[in-house]
């Protein structure tokens, strides 16, 4: 069995695109309700490609920035994934590029030989060479891409409150004006809006291109939950700083008629963000609100007289992390103490290093040294405290960081302390 791991041609588009989920109608998510869909399926049904649309999926295939590679068994391809070319904001506000994994698969008949190891290996270099220190996916199985050295960054709730249970603890007098638009205008909105969004947020990505193209179109989903309609938030000067995707499924379900499905919603200021939830809370003739995408320290609980009105029914993993150069990772961010520590980091890919790592608010020198260290750790733990989603006393207590000078933890902690937990809307 001859193996070859290299990009795909022009001339090999289509048959790279016949082992991917989404073309060929295999399944691409776990069986369970996703915290990135508001529905009430499991996951949104997988219609395999129709041959015109693979032929014009094929010819928009390779751009600058996709970058597929492919497993080739005996001249075939039996598996492939590709490397997007992104960004992510860091603590301090920088955005750096970050190789984003995504279209991966190995068709069944291929599988448990070896082959999305050597595909990922050689997608990691390739980020390597281009100069991005970090690489990230969005995990179909938690139990696959921790062997690479990925590891969960951000999370996502999904949850639901029932529009009888809503009231808010204060009056709201809003100084801007909701709008309810069509597709086309919310298409122009969106782009700008989420400019601002990802300056701000850290773990936002910076979305693909044509990632709103579809807004304009409309059309209804695969999946029945009815057309998207768009609302907008403009403030006193006529700007828009709030934006809203949700809609209106009809059903025959007692259970399932009168739900309002929010499938985005991003504000600039919390008086949009309010006048926002406001209306998608209290509209005339539902019964139910069910939001997905949502962050963890999602603020509107606070804003209820009843905060368990708001009910979690999905908290899962969305951004893992992977570390491709940890010097360069460390001086991209900035940290919310200052202190000095040494951290013996483990890489099964690239090779284990010992680094000091001097960290300030304004930012961070890490450099390689031979020193005794402070803590231990691998790249997957590495990956995970890296935008402040996850405390390293977290890690330490499930026996996955190695405290090797007392209070060491607790001053990797306040190091890496975010002022909002990270969160990312949009993926890849």
């Amino acid at each position: 069995m001859a193996i070859e791991i290299r990009p795909v041609t022009q001339a090999e588009a289509k048959e790279y695109l016949r082992v991917l989920p989404y073309v060929n109608g295999f399944p691409q998510e776990e069986p369970e309700p996703s915290t990135w869909y508001a529905g009430s399926a499991a996951w949104p049904p997988q219609v395999p490609k129709t041959a015109e649309e693979l032929e014009r999926d094929a010819q928009e295939l390779l751009t600058d920035w996709f970058r597929p590679q492919a497993a080739f068994v005996d001249g075939k391809i039996a598996g492939g994934s590709a490397i997007v070319s992104v960004q992510v904001t860091v603590p301090g506000g920088q955005q750096v590029a970050l190789g984003g994994v995504t279209s991966t698969a190995v068709l069944p008949t291929y599988r448990r030989r070896g082959l999305l190891r050597k595909i990922m290996s050689a997608m990691l270099d390739d980020c390597r060479e281009r100069g991005e220190f970090l690489a990230g996916l969005s995990a179909s199985e938690a139990t696959i891409y921790g062997r690479y050295g990925f590891s969960p960054a951000t999370f996502q709730h999904r949850w639901e409150v029932r529009r009888t249970d809503v009231a808010f603890r204060s009056e709201f007098t809003d100084p801007g004006a909701l709008d309810l638009v069509d597709g086309a205008e919310a298409a122009k909105a969106w782009p700008v809006l989420h400019e601002q969004v990802r300056a701000e947020r850290v773990g936002e990505i910076s979305p693909l291109p044509g990632k709103r193209d579809g807004l304009a179109g409309g059309g209804l989903p695969a999946d029945g939950s009815g057309p998207a309609h768009h609302l907008l938030h403009r403030d006193a000067t006529g700007a828009v700083d709030g934006a809203a995707i949700f809609r209106l499924p009809w059903s025959p379900d007692p259970e399932q008629a009168g739900v309002l499905q929010v499938e985005a919603i991003e504000a600039l200021t919390s008086d949009a963000y309010r006048a926002l939830w406001g209306l998608l809370l209290d509209f005339d003739l539902t019964k139910r609100v069910v939001a997905a995408r949502r962050p963890v320290d999602e603020p509107l609980r606070w804003m209820l007289t009843n905060p368990r009105a708001l009910k979690l029914t999905r908290t899962r993993d969305n951004l893992w992390l992977r570390v491709l150069d940890v010097r360069r990772a460390l001086e991209a961010r900035t940290y919310a103490a200052t202190d000095s520590l040494v951290l013996d980091v483990s890489d099964d890919l690239y090779g284990a290093g010992r680094w000091r790592l001097d960290a300030a608010p304004d930012g961070a020198v890490c450099t390689a040294v031979n020193a005794e260290p402070d803590l231990s750790l691998s790249v997957n733990e590495l990956g995970s405290l890296y935008l402040g989603g996850v405390r390293a006393s977290e890690l330490s207590y499930a026996g996955r960081i190695v405290e090797r000078t007392p209070g060491a933890v607790s001053r990797l902690d306040a190091l890496l302390r975010p002022d909002r937990a990270p969160h990312n809307a949009v993926g890849f």
